[in-house]
């Protein structure tokens, strides 16, 4: 009050004038109940009885009142209000009339208008007629879409309600389906809010997306949205060796691979550099069935070509060459061409005049199986060898003047189909080249006649047309009845370079990806490499400390710990081996204190033997030299005989020796230890053990003939003395030819080990 006491008069009337109009705006243009007479209890059988009384009276042809058109208004008006429920709550609740806003709600004099949120494309049954067509569900994509990808690419959007950006790419899609359809590129849309999973199958987490579906493979489009993109996206989606660049060079060799192939061979004239995509579609489409060649006519080298055929240069042109390559089988020309026109051309010209049988699905379209008595189909087969070309080209040549639908020619190889062969050659009654008519039935049963032994010869052509014209008039002359085995694929052998080029494809696309930060959908790839990477650094460690939890009481530091070498194939670091003589000076460095997993290759030789078998053996373990962990020495038996005995007779376990006697040994010192070479480990304090092994081309019985020993200096067995000298030499030589393999054995650990307490004192090994 003391507020209102402060206001002059002029503002009192402005603060009543504003109070006034915003009553008059919340008070209701008018009061159904009102209107109509009715009370706010009223039922809806009395709001419609009221309403058909006054609606009679108050029409404007029937009453003359200039009011009465208005009143007419207002009757309708309320009775559209309390005759529907929501609107007459609506009413009731907060007095309002409009129907813009009908479902608004009161919260302490705080108004939440749902239709707020309520966007023209947040309803389903308002979506564009286009994208409700292409809508694709998980059941449809999985059933449908994924096998058709293998005859045509798909190309699919991904949106969502809520999506504004999608808005603005929708002119360019419209677009772009418009020109895609036309061409056979299948379309799909995926709303994320009623098709999560298949989202997610898809890896789209984002909106809007973009992907590509060829052969049931996904590929995402990561560039700006724009229609010559979006071509380009979907021409990269078909496989790069879908059709091949012709010219007069090498034309005759691509129309001649019709043999090997067993395919027609399309050529397409046209005048642009590239190839149209509609022609790309195409042959992705009927790959299995055709090979695609493409002759650019701007060309020079390809002017030969258009005047060999007589291309018109005006218009594109589609020739189909089958098994004559001079003259094509089929032609069309159109200056606009169109999809259906192509692949209704292309279907009528699917097979040669006489394919041959390469595997079971071949065969089944050739010759399907009898459903009905009007859809019944004979093949004429021709069983052949490669050899016979002669009788076969007459075959393919009669084949080509055949014009019956009813009626297939096809021949098989009898070396890659051996079972079929011997079915129906009635188990070798019949010899190849042979001619049969068979008409195939339910569960691999054909019934068959064989024609005659075909030479190709005219005789051999009256038989077979003679033949054919008693089954249009009696097909029961195909009196024998066999039960077919399947066929052998005889491209099974291409599966090879098929999977490597799907690798290749496979590892492009994954470069893609990393290169477009794809990382969500690089997941389960990278967590597969991490994971193999994981376990290949856990076996690489357990293995490096498995030597080194023997012996966790020694320490060693960390420059001397070096890794032990897999394989002999090291390469050397010099071109010479270093090889010390064991004595005692070098007893306590060369062997006792060896570094662990470090070893010493002794050579046991003699004086007589040290000059033979250091340089045979410096030949054998030169290849093992350039790894650090091996030692090489040489112990003198004349001077360690003592040491010697001492360690063997030291092993736990008796080591194996059968050891020859030499011509260089004394009384006191048999055996003969020359050319043992031993493996010792000073750390581990084992040893392995390599017995010298004669290999020589030499036998020993004609050492036993020439002598093996010198019994007399008598000058009359000089000469045989000579000899015998001469072949103990080059036994000596051979005793390490296999030291080699026992160097592979010894760093693979496969040898067997002798273990000892202890190494032999250096006392004995000192020279006596």
């Amino acid at each position: 009050m003391a507020a209102c006491r402060s206001l002059d008069p002029m503002s009192l009337l402005f603060l009543l004038l504003f109070l006034l109009v915003l009553s008059a705006q919340s008070r209701p243009e008018l009061d159904p109940y009102k209107v109509l007479g009715l009370s706010p209890k009223a039922s809806q059988a009395e709001i419609k009885r009221v309403y058909k009384r006054l609606a009679k009276e108050w029409h404007p042809d029937k009453n003359k009142d200039p009011g009465a058109e208005d009143m007419f208004i207002k009757i309708t008006k309320s009775y559209e209000v309390l005759s529907n429920e929501d609107k007459r709550a609506n009413y009731d609740r907060f007095g309002q009339l409009d129907d813009t806003q009908p479902f608004g709600h009161r919260r302490d004099n705080f108004y939440f208008d749902e239709a707020f949120f309520n966007f023209p494309f947040n309803a389903k049954n308002q979506r564009d007629f286009s994208e409700n067509k292409h809508s694709l569900q998980f059941t449809k994509y999985i059933q449908q879409v994924v096998p058709d990808s293998h005859r045509r690419p798909y190309l699919i959007k991904i949106t969502s309600d809520w999506c504004f950006t999608c808005l603005h790419i929708e002119p360019v899609w419209d677009q772009v389906v418009q020109d895609m359809e036309a061409l056979g590129v299948g379309i799909g849309v995926v709303d994320v809010g009623y098709e999560r999973r298949l989202a997610n199958h898809l890896g789209a987490h984002r909106t809007p997306s973009i992907l590509g579906l060829v052969s049931g493979r996904v590929f995402f489009f990561h560039y700006a949205v724009s229609r010559d993109l979006l071509l380009q996206f979907v021409e990269e989606l078909l496989p790069q060796r879908l059709v091949h660049r012709v010219n007069d060079q090498n034309y005759l060799e691509f129309l001649g691979s019709w043999h090997e192939l067993n395919k027609p061979h399309v050529l397409l004239f046209d005048q642009v550099p590239t190839v149209p995509l509609l022609f790309k579609l195409s042959a992705f489409s009927h790959r299995d069935h055709l090979q695609f060649g493409y002759v650019d006519q701007g060309l020079s080298e390809t002017s030969d070509l258009q005047k060999k055929f007589n291309i018109n240069t005006y218009a594109p042109t589609l020739l189909v060459f089958k098994e004559n390559t001079d003259k094509p089988a089929d032609i069309i020309q159109a200056k606009d061409l169109k999809r259906p026109i192509v692949d209704e051309f292309f279907s009528n010209n699917r097979f040669l005049n006489a394919p041959r049988l390469v595997n079971q699905e071949v065969f089944n379209e050739l010759c399907p199986v009898k459903q009905f008595h009007r859809r019944r189909k004979f093949c004429v087969l021709l069983i052949t060898d490669e050899e016979h070309s002669s009788g076969l080209e007459v075959f393919v040549s009669f084949a080509s003047t055949n014009s019956q639908e009813v009626i297939r020619f096809t021949y098989v190889y009898q070396r890659l189909q051996q079972p079929l062969c011997e079915v129906l050659l009635l188990n070798s009654a019949l010899s190849p080249p042979q001619v049969l008519i068979l008409e195939r039935r339910a569960a691999g049963k054909v019934l068959f006649k064989p024609v005659c032994q075909w030479n190709g010869s005219d005789q051999d052509k009256l038989h077979l047309q003679g033949a054919l014209q008693r089954l249009q008039t009696d097909p029961s002359i195909l009196s024998h009845e066999t039960t077919l085995p399947q066929l052998n694929n005889e491209f099974a052998s291409v599966f090879v370079l098929r999977w490597i080029y799907a690798s290749c494809d496979y590892l492009s696309d994954v470069i893609e990806d990393i290169l477009h930060n794809n990382w969500r959908e690089m997941m389960p790839l990278l967590s597969l490499i991490f994971s193999a990477l994981f376990i290949l650094f856990g076996t690489v460690v357990v293995q490096a400390f498995s030597d080194s939890s023997e012996d966790k009481q020694i320490k060693i530091k960390p420059k001397e710990a070096t890794a032990t070498s897999a394989t002999s194939s090291r390469v050397p670091k010099k071109n010479f081996v270093e090889v010390t003589e064991l004595t005692d000076i070098t007893y306590i460095s060369n062997l006792v204190r060896l570094r662990p997993g470090h070893q010493n290759i002794v050579l046991v030789l003699s004086d007589a033997s040290k000059n033979i078998l250091l340089s045979k053996f410096a030949k054998e373990v030169h290849s093992f030299s350039g790894s650090e962990t091996l030692h090489f020495s040489f112990l003198n038996i004349d001077k360690h005989m003592t040491w010697m005995r001492a360690l063997l007779d030291q092993a736990q376990d008796p080591i194996p020796l059968d050891l020859e006697e030499g011509p260089d040994q004394r009384p006191d010192q048999r055996p003969d230890y020359s050319g043992i070479v031993m493996a010792l480990n000073g750390h581990k304090k084992y040893l392995c053990l390599f017995k010298p092994v004669y290999t020589g081309e030499e036998s020993s019985k004609s050492a036993e003939d020439e002598g093996t020993s010198v019994k007399s200096k008598s000058r009359d067995d000089h000469k045989k003395s000579s000899r015998s000298r001469t072949q103990w030499t080059l036994q000596l030589h051979h005793k390490l030819d296999r030291l080699g393999l026992w160097m592979e054995r010894l760093l693979e650990g496969t040898l067997p080990r002798y273990y000892l307490p202890a190494w032999p004192g250096i006392d004995r090994i000192t020279s006596q």
